[in-house]
């Protein structure tokens, strides 16, 4: 649907799978999609996790021609693709579509003491691409970072499952801070997080905010 006019068309597919179309088709993080999804020009991959790098799930939307961006930790999963490796502070042109790759990384989220699910020292990224008009930013699986604060973005897509990213209260903090034209809550209803915590969200936000149906509205 379109969130915000002009701009995009934005599907949310379930997770941090997003389809976003305009003069490109792209997706971000591809995980459990249908067969019959579109193909796509572009594929993000914000970090290595299954969840988020799913070989059998970008074969159903790859093409000859489909040029996947994704940090180095997926590069070995990736082999045979077009892969364009990127790392937090690089910006890229590809398909004619700017894709600026920005810090995402746990500061309070851990697996044991002292590790994080996330460390900054990783390299996974999050997105800030500009399609459609519009500067689309989709967070990765993050916390609320210090670098928020420079991010600059019409649309904002925000993990707030908490787990392994920020809870809807900080994610909130962070839509507060970054103050897109409209903000989406994502990261919940598939591994963690549930419907409420998007709810939740939209009640804590100062900011404009639409909670997508999976697949579409």
């Amino acid at each position: 649907m379109k969130v915000l006019e002009p701009g995009p068309d934005i599907v949310w597919l379930g997770h941090d799978t997003f389809r976003i179309t305009a003069e490109q088709v792209v997706y971000t993080d591809p995980y459990k999609l249908n067969v019959t999804a579109p193909k796509a020009d572009v594929i993000l991959i914000t970090h290595g996790h299954f969840d988020h790098c799913a070989p059998e799930d970008i074969a159903k939307i790859s093409t000859p021609d489909t040029v996947i961006v994704a940090p180095g930790e997926c590069a070995e999963t990736l082999k045979g693709y077009k892969l364009q490796v990127v790392k937090p502070g690089d910006r890229v042109i590809v398909k004619g579509l700017t894709i600026e790759a920005v810090p995402a990384y746990n500061i309070n989220k851990f697996r044991s003491p002292g590790q994080v699910f996330h460390p900054k020292a990783d390299g996974k990224v999050g997105y800030v691409i500009t399609i459609g008009g519009c500067r689309v930013y989709h967070a990765g699986d993050t916390d609320f970072i210090p670098e928020m604060r420079n991010i600059s973005c019409d649309i904002a897509l925000l993990p707030v499952s908490g787990t392994y990213v920020m809870t809807a209260q900080e994610a909130a903090q962070a839509a507060n801070q970054i103050k897109a034209r409209m903000t989406i809550p994502m990261h919940y209803g598939a591994i963690v997080g549930k419907e409420n915590d998007a709810e939740q969200f939209k009640k804590l936000c100062q900011v404009p905010v639409t909670i997508l149906k999976q697949g579409g509205g």
